[in-house]
C-alpha cells in the first residue's frame, strides 16, 4: 500500500484540483477551493492540509482556510468552535493573507474507505454545515 503526501496529491489531481506544496514543507498542501454549498457557497479561497506521512491510514486533522471565517475559539464544536490561528502560521507565513485552522478530524475515518475523495467529502460536509 502506498502512503504519504504523494497519494493525497494524486487523489486531489484525480478530483480536478491542482495541489501545490509549500516550499520547505512538503507535507503542507494547498489547493484553490470553491465552496459548493452552505452559507459560503460560491466563495473561492485557498485551503490547506497537513498530510500525515502514513496517509491514508491517518487523515489530515482538519483544514486550513485562507480567510477569517470565524473568530478564534479553541474550544467548542463545529461550526464555530475549534478555530485556531497559531496552527495556520506556516500557511500564513508562506502564502500571506489571513489563515485559520479548523480542528475537524473526520470522525468516521476508521470505518470509511480511506481515500482522498473520502476526505474531500468530509471537507464538503464541513462547508455545507456552516
Amino acid at each position: 500500500m502506498e502512503t504519504g503526501v504523494a497519494v493525497f496529491l494524486a487523489g486531489l489531481r484525480d478530483l480536478g484540483y491542482e495541489p501545490v506544496t509549500i516550499s520547505g514543507k512538503p507535507d503542507h498542501v494547498v489547493i484553490d477551493y470553491e465552496v459548493q454549498s452552505g452559507t459560503f457557497a460560491g466563495t473561492r479561497l485557498k485551503q490547506g492540509f497537513i498530510v500525515p506521512a502514513d496517509f491514508p491510514v491517518t487523515p489530515p486533522c482538519g483544514i486550513h482556510i485562507a480567510a477569517w471565517i470565524h473568530p478564534e475559539k479553541p474550544g467548542g464544536e463545529h461550526p464555530s468552535g475549534g478555530i485556531h490561528r497559531a496552527q495556520a502560521a506556516a500557511f500564513q507565513q508562506a502564502l500571506g493573507g489571513e489563515w485559520q485552522y479548523w480542528s475537524r478530524p473526520p470522525k468516521d475515518w476508521a470505518t470509511s474507505k480511506k481515500t482522498t475523495r473520502t476526505y474531500m467529502v468530509h471537507v464538503w460536509r464541513l462547508w455545507d454545515s456552516q
